[in-house]
């Protein structure tokens, strides 16, 4: 196991711990308490060196905010595009079909691909029904 700084390991350790899949900033304001000389910049260039090393996964970018999750495993997200709440989807991947006619259509050698699903959670959907939103 690598060893990380405090504030690496610690922006790690939460990203394992939920499955909130959070944006930087929601890191930050999570961990500021904890570690009160701790900087925005810090929290970015950590997610930064964690994503490039396989560490953690970017997920997408969720009202203008990139997304990380702490699970780096294949599986699916569903995104509701109104409140931008992400959700695992275990269980359900892309048939090895697929895969392979999108490498013959591509000429891609294709190593993986992603699958999230788009729509409205069912928080948002009940308020728009209540007049809400």
């Amino acid at each position: 196991m690598k060893r990380y700084s405090k504030k690496r390991q610690a922006i790690l350790d939460l990203l394992h711990e939920t499955t909130e899949h959070p944006s930087a900033e929601g890191i930050y304001r999570q961990l500021k308490p904890v570690y009160p000389d701790l900087s925005l910049g810090t929290v970015y260039r950590n997610l930064k060196e964690l994503g490039e090393d396989g560490t953690i996964a970017s997920v997408a970018v969720v009202n203008d905010r990139e997304r990380f999750d702490g699970r780096t495993d294949p599986h699916t997200h569903a995104i509701c595009s109104e409140c931008g709440k992400i959700v695992d989807l275990d269980g359900i991947t892309l048939p090895a079909e697929l895969l392979l006619r999108a490498g013959e259509a591509s000429d891609f050698s294709i190593t993986y691909a992603k699958l999230q699903f788009v729509g409205v959670c069912g928080e948002c959907r009940k308020a728009r029904e209540n007049g809400g939103i």
